[in-house]
């Protein structure tokens, strides 16, 4: 399967690139930039709902880019399916000493697509 994805304005980019079109099988996207820190207010979700692909988000949950209660709701913008890995006491870089975080997504992805 052809996956692809970024980590933070790369994800974004890449989930706007599929949003636009581009053909894949799934998309994983690591610390998703929802807001930038403090501004909820500014979401950048506008071209989720146009995402048609299983959709992996790897989020810490103390990334200043968004929390998880202001990813839920975004995330289920997207019309296909979706899974959120959660990285506990992780901030916007994911760095875990603990967990192979690319692992932990790709195998989200692959489980998605069956």
């Amino acid at each position: 399967p052809l996956i692809a994805g970024g980590h933070s304005y790369g994800g974004r980019l890449t989930s706007m690139t599929v949003a636009d079109g581009l053909q894949l099988d799934a998309l994983t996207l690591f610390s998703y930039p929802l807001h930038p820190p403090g501004k909820p207010e500014r979401a950048r979700t506008e071209h989720l709902p146009r995402i048609s692909v299983p959709t992996v988000f790897t989020h810490g949950t103390a990334d200043p880019f968004g929390t998880l209660d202001e990813l839920r709701p975004a995330v289920a913008l997207i019309p296909a399916r979706t899974e959120i890995v959660e990285i506990t006491g992780a901030r916007h870089d994911l760095n875990s000493k603990k967990l192979d975080v690319p692992a932990l997504a790709v195998d989200a992805a692959l489980r998605m697509l069956g």
